[in-house]
């Protein structure tokens, strides 16, 4: 059996098998992070790889490539509750490449870092066909303070750092010649160059003990929430989903439902994905605030089951979107009623 056969959730669980299991580490396998008790805190640490053919769209430069490559990394030790303190890359690097953008690949990377209060310490450089950058990053939840995919209960109030779909704008114009208007594909673009770290809205939630469960959105809408039930034990109600303007814009123009870009197309966003405890709701509301940032209520946690509810209309949230070695679930859908109704009622 291969890969492609099994995707890569399915790889993911053939490799655990053949691995020990460490009693000390606290999230257990499937959280995208590990984090381990030191004395004052807890260390998590992460690490993601930036492959140059699959991650690299037209338009991003080098600088933004090493802006991305360390949000990869900063935002899964960020969405735990922990400040990250420092990264470490590993370069795959073709011979002919430009040092000259190798060094605006560095300076991107360190960038991204300074506005985490981190630091790019080094790594390791070796010849490659392509573009790779496997980076870790480690950082520390101070007070054995960690988020973790699992711990969520039914009535905890699901919510985003930000809004969803800009990065499905972005993919459906570069990879697949869609037009877009100035003002849309600028935003949209600029959010697949340069996404933002939630350091300052994940520390807050952090600190406040407000979150019981929580992720990055990299995965994509639909399935960082499909994760959260999975490990949780829970299912979601949504009530709305965060989408800019600009993602209904783009989707009127090609006929193309924006809830399912914001779901199901895109991903990249970096968004962090938090099950609040309802009494402390309005506390972390103020604390986020407090830093600067949003956090946008997208419904609640109940017994079972993923769905999108507006104005009476219901649907399923699927588990799909993108999965390495199998592509993307299925195509984005043409705009329905739900999507029409909810445009109509100012929704957003």
């Amino acid at each position: 059996m291969r890969v492609s056969e099994v995707g890569e959730i399915g790889t993911h669980e053939r490799i655990r098998r053949a691995l020990r299991r460490d009693g000390r580490e606290l999230l257990g396998y499937g959280d995208d992070a590990i984090a381990m008790p030191l004395d004052g805190g807890v260390l998590v640490a992460h690490t993601d790889v930036l492959i140059g053919s699959r991650d690299i769209l037209k338009g991003m430069g080098p600088f933004d490539v090493g802006w991305k490559a360390a949000v990869m990394n900063l935002s899964d030790v960020i969405s735990k509750g922990a400040a990250p303190m420092a990264l470490l890359f590993s370069w795959g690097i073709p011979g002919d490449y430009e040092l000259e953008a190798v060094a605006e690949i560095a300076s991107g990377m360190d960038a991204a870092a300074k506005e985490c209060g981190a630091f790019v310490g080094g790594g390791d450089t070796s010849e490659a066909d392509e573009l790779i950058l496997a980076g870790f990053c480690f950082g520390m939840a101070r007070g054995g303070r960690v988020i973790g995919r699992r711990g969520a209960k039914p009535g905890d109030i699901l919510a985003s750092t930000g809004p969803f779909g800009l990065t499905a704008v972005a993919f459906k114009v570069a990879l697949e010649g869609l037009e877009a208007p100035g003002r849309i594909r600028e935003r949209a673009m600029g959010a697949i160059r340069r996404p933002i770290p939630r350091f300052k809205e994940g520390m807050a939630i952090a600190e406040l003990g407000s979150a019981s469960a929580g992720m990055d959105c990299s995965d994509g809408l639909a399935k960082s929430i499909h994760w959260l039930s999975r490990m949780s034990g829970v299912g979601f109600e949504l009530c709305r989903i965060p989408i800019p303007e600009e993602v209904f814009e783009f989707s009127e123009i090609h006929g193309l439902d924006p809830y399912e870009l914001a779901l199901y197309a895109g991903g990249e966003e970096y968004e962090l994905l938090y099950c609040i405890k309802p009494e402390l709701w309005e506390d972390a509301v103020s604390a986020v605030e407090g830093v600067g940032g949003r956090l946008e209520m997208l419904g609640r946690a109940t017994e079972g089951g993923a769905i999108l509810s507006l104005d009476g209309a219901i649907r399923p949230i699927e588990d799909r979107g993108w999965e390495h070695f199998k592509g993307w679930g299925q195509g984005v859908g043409r705009r329905d009623g739900l999507s029409r109704l909810a445009r109509s009622k100012g929704i957003r």
